[in-house]
C-alpha cells in the first residue's frame, strides 16, 4: 500500500496554519506508522501498536 493510500492523520490541536509542529499516525497493519508533517515524503517510523499505546500513555 503506498503512502497515499493510506490515510494519515494529524492532531486536531497541531492547527491547520502550516507552521504548526507535529507529527502524522496511520495504521500500517500490524503497525503505527509516524510521520512528519511537514516532511511526509522523508519516510515514517514503524512501531507495534504496544509501543505506541506506551508512547500515549506517557505522554498523557
Amino acid at each position: 500500500m503506498t503512502d497515499h493510500v493510506r490515510r494519515w492523520r494529524k492532531s486536531s490541536y497541531s492547527g491547520n496554519t502550516g507552521s504548526s509542529e507535529c507529527v502524522e499516525v496511520a495504521a500500517l497493519e500490524p503497525v503505527v506508522g509516524v510521520r512528519d508533517s511537514k516532511a511526509p515524503g522523508a519516510g515514517h517510523l514503524r512501531v507495534s501498536r504496544e509501543a505506541f499505546a506506551e508512547l500515549l500513555g506517557r505522554l498523557r
